[in-house]
């Protein structure tokens, strides 16, 4: 059995002394000013993946949210800054405990946290709680057939998130006080040290605490997040990044719609038990990474990853089980279950990549060669009392009832539990990948590549004491052409194939078959005004086999349901107008549903061909335009954004659904005086009834009313 991380003050302040790198304009600038004294030194650092390309060269869409609009409309979580763009949407977070969404319509694994990029290392799926935006430098949305490269994520695209890094030879910092609607208070500080020409510090932190808008709900979160930049030469550069997070807050599922309707009960009602106490959710990671380019044509990325999580506590949860929930008999009982968890994971990364070019006579290649081995470890003790099937001589003791229109908290003994799940799920991976992008002509370039994986899947249930194992390779290809139509324009279309693997066995012990994809887009990319506005249209289709859902019967397990398809049209615009605005528009149609007609082993659920794939809405929109100006001498900022999110399927294999929102938000800043800035934001402007996600229609997450929050950033 895996030991659950650990961490004290020793273990966080090595790392705040050990960490680094810089962004690649900066970098630009460093290497500019140490170019005039007769020296050159490696200070940016180049992305995973990538290669030496401009956006306009790639054939697959690609959504970057910078830091500055994630600071303009003051977002907090990692969740909130991935609504400014449409491709990607809400899932089903846990109780808001971990992050979960969909791209182009594919969510993954439901009984996991999502799985994302930080730095290009795969480090998403542990059990952290909701990732804070401090310390993130951007976001990148990698949509499309890029699986052949990236591995083992969702065919609709990947995030990664890069990081703030130390930047060499400069010393500057920001901090911040903030104050939220619902007596949240929020503090943050962002400090760059050039200790030396050659070494420098960056060390972020956080802390946050309050209420919400949930009924005896309240939270605290902080975070450390430092990093450490190291030039050991004139052309190689070390980077090392620590994170240290916790999370405290109580587990909570949300509200039900009784017969359909979601106003059954206020959104503010909480339906556990304020005596469980909080859930908490904690993080140690390690990111170690090592850039030496050998020319300007050159280079060599090698690194390593390490991460530690753990997810603890109890909860009360709504039954979902119809025959248990005497909610259905007289429309006030709620039957809940009683819940413990103790969630722990293990996640190492090792990776290595090459990039370069060279010339075959008239012929151009830029090639990216790869591999990396990744190893995840999730170890799950899960344990539960649940109610037996309502009868007229059923008890509200024994149902574990709340009643939902006068709730009497702490009215029964607590329950005791048994454990339902003490498994331990192990992925091992080695991968490699080779691509080259090849110039045919000024215009045209066609890119060919592929990746070869091999897994093992191993499946310790400790309950039943069955051992499950699974072990497969397979090698996906891709391909793409670039044509420049003219100097603002170019199209592309491209091909790929994808192979993940499935997390853990059903519930009776059977391992999982890996997933399998085919993926195929083709666009428009636009760039316009020197730079300044950009576009892509988009257009796609992606099919993926041996698909997952949750099995409503078994918490903690999921049941295979064959095939999925998912087409759509996507438009993302972003860009600087005359006249001083900024604008970001992101668009997204999406048809996403079952292709395989499937009856749960339990027979909880029937899925047939058609069926719409859970919180996936046809119709996604956000659109935002700031503006900024001068009062007097002192610079400002204005700002407005409209959501938009479309009915969505609310239940696997029922009708359930969840409606349409539109959402307001406004947002400024001005300068008080030199480096002092006071800035504020509404979300929710007009304070519209939304919902987030769902379950279930018992477990469904009420977005937040309307909110304010306003602050005070000063900088040096």
């Amino acid at each position: 059995m895996r030991s659950s991380p650990r961490t004290g003050p020793a273990t966080v302040a090595i790392p705040l002394f050990l960490a680094l790198t810089g962004s690649p304009a900066q970098a630009e600038a460093e290497e500019a000013e140490q170019a005039d004294r007769g020296e050159i030194i490696v200070s940016g650092v180049r992305q995973p993946y990538r290669g030496n390309f401009e956006l306009r060269e790639i054939p697959q869409a690609i959504a970057t949210i910078d830091g500055a609009e994630i600071e303009k409309n003051a977002i907090l979580r990692l969740t909130d800054a991935l609504d400014l763009n449409a491709s990607v949407v809400r899932q089903n977070t846990l109780g808001d405990l971990w992050d979960s969404f969909a791209v182009r319509g594919f969510a993954g694994d439901e009984n996991l946290p999502s799985g994302y990029l930080v730095n290009g290392f795969n480090a998403g799926r542990g059990f952290s709680g909701q990732r804070d935006v401090a310390g993130i430098e951007r976001v990148e949305v990698l949509k499309g057939p890029a699986a052949a490269v990236l591995g083992r994520g969702e065919p609709g695209g990947s995030i990664n998130l890069v990081t703030k890094q130390a930047q060499l030879g400069s010393t500057f910092g920001s901090a911040s006080l903030q104050f939220r609607s619902f007596d949240t208070v929020r503090a943050e500080a962002d400090a760059n040290l050039a200790v030396t020409g050659k070494l420098s510090a960056r060390l972020i932190g956080y802390a946050e605490a309050g209420d919400t808008f949930r009924d005896t709900v309240q939270q605290r979160r902080w975070g450390i997040l430092p990093s450490i930049g190291v030039s050991l030469g004139t052309a190689t550069r070390l980077t090392y990044d620590f994170e240290w997070t916790r999370v405290e807050v109580p587990f909570d599922r949300g509200i039900v719609a009784l017969n359909g309707d979601l106003r059954a009960v206020p959104r503010s009602r909480f339906l556990g038990e304020p005596a469980d106490g909080d859930t908490v959710a904690r993080a140690t990671g390690h990111q170690l990474r090592l850039q030496h380019d050998f020319s300007d044509r050159w280079s060599l990325l090698v690194g390593a990853s390490h991460r530690d999580t753990l997810l603890t506590g109890a909860s009360s949860d709504a039954e979902t089980a119809r025959a248990r929930q005497k909610l259905y008999v007289d429309g006030r009982s709620l039957s809940r279950q009683r819940r413990t968890r103790r969630y722990t994971s293990e996640h190492s990364v090792l990776r290595a990549e090459l990039t370069g070019e060279f010339a075959t006579g008239p012929l151009r290649h830029r090639v990216l060669v790869g591999a990396d081995f990744d190893d995840f470890a999730t170890d799950q003790f899960f344990t539960r009392y649940r109610g037996p099937v309502v009868t007229p001589t059923t008890s509200d003791q024994a149902g574990y009832v709340l009643d939902l229109q006068n709730p009497v908290y702490g009215r029964y003994p607590v329950p005791v539990t048994a454990p339902i799940t003490n498994r331990l799920d192990v992925q091992r991976a080695i991968g490699a990948y080779v691509q080259d992008q090849i110039s045919l002509t000024d215009r045209l370039q066609v890119r060919i590549g592929g990746r070869f994986d091999d897994f093992l899947l191993r499946v310790d249930n400790r309950l039943t004491n069955v051992q499950g194992r699974r072990k497969r390779s397979r090698f996906s290809p891709q391909a793409g052409i670039v044509y420049e139509l003219s100097k603002p324009l170019s199209l592309y279309a491209a091909y790929g194939e994808g192979f993940r693997a499935n997390i853990g066995a059903d519930a009776f012990g059977e391992v999982f078959e890996p997933e399998t994809s085919k993926s195929i887009e083709a666009g428009v990319k636009l760039t316009a005004l020197g730079g300044r506005l950009t576009g892509t249209l988009a257009v796609y289709q992606l099919e993926k086999s041996n698909v997952l859902a949750t099995d409503t019967l078994n918490p903690g397990f999921s049941v295979a349901i064959g095939k999925a398809r998912s087409r759509g049209i996507e438009l993302d615009v972003m860009g600087k107008l005359p006249g001083g605005f900024d604008v970001l528009l992101s668009y997204a149609y999406t048809d996403a549903e079952a292709r395989s007609r499937v009856l749960d082993p339990n027979f909880s659920f029937q899925i047939e061909p058609g069926d719409p794939l859970i919180n996936i809405p046809d119709h996604n929109l956000n659109v935002q335009a700031t503006k900024g100006f001068s009062i007097g001498n002192r610079k400002a900022m204005l700002g407005a954004g409209v959501q938009y999110v479309g009915e969505r399927n609310g239940e696997t294999g029922t009708d359930f659904q969840l409606p349409s929102h539109t959402l307001v938000r406004v947002f400024g800043q001005i300068d008080l005086i030199e480096d002092v800035a006071l800035f504020g934001s509404v979300t929710n402007l007009f304070d519209t009834h939304w919902y987030a996600n769902s379950y279930s229609p018992v477990w469904v997450q009420p977005g937040a009313p309307r909110t304010a929050s306003f602050g005070v950033r000063a900088s040096f």
